[in-house]
């Protein structure tokens, strides 16, 4: 089977989230002048973007698992998308990628390096998409290509009930971790927030969903959403070069109990946190709190990493 997972270093749910409600007080309401573009190697259609942009309204901002979604008024100075005779509702897509941060700035001031998309605004603020690895995303989605392109996703986590989360892991013959990356079972979760959740359950991440006991399943729900609703709170984990929509960092990261943790103390147990690849991505656990399942193979602990953990 095959599982649609993101890369594990680019911003998840609670970043994304972070980012969407700091947009959400200050750039709703105001209207898109005109489009300035760079580099366009990650967006899908540059021409769409500046022929439907200019003279529409950003009437909310919203997350959807990774991504942000600003959502457009109808119409546009120098076209629109048109169904039955009148303008269809369309939306500016963003994906951060591994380096993409998109703020507003004021127009006179110079833009730093990296800026690769300028969005003017009639408050003369230009809203600023900068990404240094360009491995992000734009796109202009009208009303059907934007349906088409949620359509694969699952539940936001933060939503998902009780039972359909025990019943689409139950049914899905898939380790744990798979699953919790797989964004048709769950809309947003990355690998951060799947091993810190599965820390926190005391499960490893090479178990088979299927063969979790139902309470099992019930806590890592409520740890998930609690662990995701912390991190918000926290603004995010910044990991690599996360920044919110005022250019701030975000703290969760001092809150890591698993992720990244290689060689030190469980904040538990005082086991030695180790690392395993499940799906395709570096796991964190503890091997005394999280039993391996019979077969999973434990990577070594680097030297260095082995050698301070022993003194």
């Amino acid at each position: 089977m095959c599982y649609f997972v993101y890369d594990p270093l680019m911003p998840e749910l609670p970043e994304v989230e972070t980012v969407a409600r700091g947009l959400r007080r200050t750039i709703v309401g105001r209207r898109i002048l005109s489009v300035r573009l760079g580099k366009t190697d990650f967006i899908d259609d540059p021409a769409a973007l500046e022929l439907h942009l200019p003279g529409r309204q950003i009437e909310a901002v919203e997350r959807y698992g990774k991504f942000m979604l600003l959502r457009l008024s109808p119409g546009g100075s120098r076209g629109s998308d048109v169904t039955n005779g009148q303008a269809a509702p369309a939306a500016l897509l963003v994906h951060l990628g591994m380096t993409g941060q998109i703020a507003p700035s004021p127009a006179a001031q110079p833009c730093e390096k990296h800026t690769h998309a300028c969005f003017l605004l009639d408050d003369d603020r230009e809203l600023r998409y900068r990404d240094a690895r360009r491995f992000g995303r734009l796109a202009y989605l009208s009303a059907g290509p934007l349906a088409e392109e949620l359509r694969s996703f699952g539940a936001d986590p933060l939503e998902v009930s009780l039972e359909g989360f025990v019943k689409q892991a139950r049914t899905r013959r898939a380790r744990i971790k798979a699953l919790l990356l797989d964004q048709s079972f769950l809309r947003g979760v990355g690998n951060i927030y799947a091993d810190e959740s599965l820390w926190r359950a005391k499960i490893h991440p090479a178990r088979l969903g299927a063969a979790l006991k139902k309470e099992q399943l019930k806590k890592l729900h409520r740890v998930l959403r609690e662990i995701l609703e912390k991190a918000i709170a926290l603004g995010g984990s910044s990991i690599s070069d996360f920044l919110d929509a005022e250019g701030q960092p975000g703290e969760y990261q001092r809150h890591h109990r698993a992720y990244g943790r290689e060689g030190q103390r469980c904040y538990r147990c005082a086991a030695i946190i180790r690392r395993a690849i499940v799906a395709g991505r570096s796991s964190y656990f503890c091997p005394k709190c999280q039993p391996a399942p019979r077969g999973c193979f434990t990577l070594p602990l680097p030297r260095k990493t082995a050698k301070k953990a022993a003194q």
